[in-house]
């Protein structure tokens, strides 16, 4: 035979995480969500591209067909070149 509830009508007061790090988390995803599809991102990933550094860009999938990706990253030299040039 199972133990009986001790909460049967006693409900949640909604606190999700009372992790103190979670107020730092949510501004890291904050600075995070205003860096991502910035001009400041764009600069950064040229200027490495032209260092010779491995860059990887985010674009359209040009195969209509995989509408389950309809984005797909690509090496930069791919899309802008060498940056030997």
């Amino acid at each position: 035979m199972g133990k009986k509830r001790s909460r049967s009508t006693q409900t949640s007061k909604g606190i999700v995480n009372q992790n103190p790090n979670s107020f730092s988390k949510r501004i890291q995803k904050a600075l995070r969500r205003g860096y991502v599809g910035s001009a400041e991102e764009a600069s950064n990933k040229m200027e490495a591209h032209l260092a010779g550094k491995p860059v990887m860009l985010t674009v359209a999938n040009p195969n209509k067909n995989e509408t389950n990706k309809r984005f797909i990253r690509v090496p930069a030299r791919d899309v802008w070149g060498s940056a030997k040039r």
